[in-house]
């Protein structure tokens, strides 16, 4: 699965192997600076706001940079489309968290096992995105998904499903 975790775009010109190093390194090396950025900052922040506007700005220029060279599917490109999620979800922005979940569901369903706990949580965070923003059939859908999962890897009765059945009863 290396091939696919690591998939380059198809481009006119194929792009050289140190081209190709070089973008790992970078993308490397922003996540690196992604995780300093947020608990240095984390910790010396006062207001969220600031602190999301920057890491989100970091995980986009960074996506806009990759995406030259990478596929959505690469796990370097998914690693940043999952903290601008995070960021969007952190500042309430539903609809910039649901966009990049979106993009995320797809190669993750390919790159993880099927039954995937991973998988689960990004459902479960996609239906109650969708539930929030009004989408009842997506929502439901989306967490039935979840649930699916969920129901091999915990078990039947498990309390997680238990809850999840019940939002879906409350909506």
């Amino acid at each position: 699965q290396d091939k696919e975790k690591l998939e380059i775009r198809k481009l006119n010109v194929p792009p050289s192997a140190e081209t190709v190093w070089d973008m790992i390194k970078y993308a490397r090396n922003v996540i690196e600076e992604f995780r300093r950025a947020k608990h240095y900052k984390y910790i010396l922040c006062l207001t969220p706001t600031p602190l999301a506007c920057e890491l989100l700005e970091i995980c986009e220029l960074s996506l806009e940079k990759m995406g030259a060279l990478f596929e959505d599917s690469n796990v370097y490109m998914l690693h940043m489309m999952y903290q601008a999620m995070g960021v969007c979800l952190y500042v309430q922005d539903w609809e910039g968290a649901l966009r990049y979940g979106q993009k995320i569901i797809r190669p993750y369903s390919k790159h993880y096992p099927s039954y995937s706990l991973n998988v689960a949580s990004m459902w479960l965070k996609l239906g109650r995105l969708y539930m929030t923003l009004e989408n009842r059939t997506a929502g439901v859908k989306a967490l039935k998904r979840a649930i699916a999962i969920m129901e091999v890897a915990h078990g039947k009765d498990h309390p997680y499903i238990s809850e999840i059945k019940k939002e879906l009863e409350d909506h």
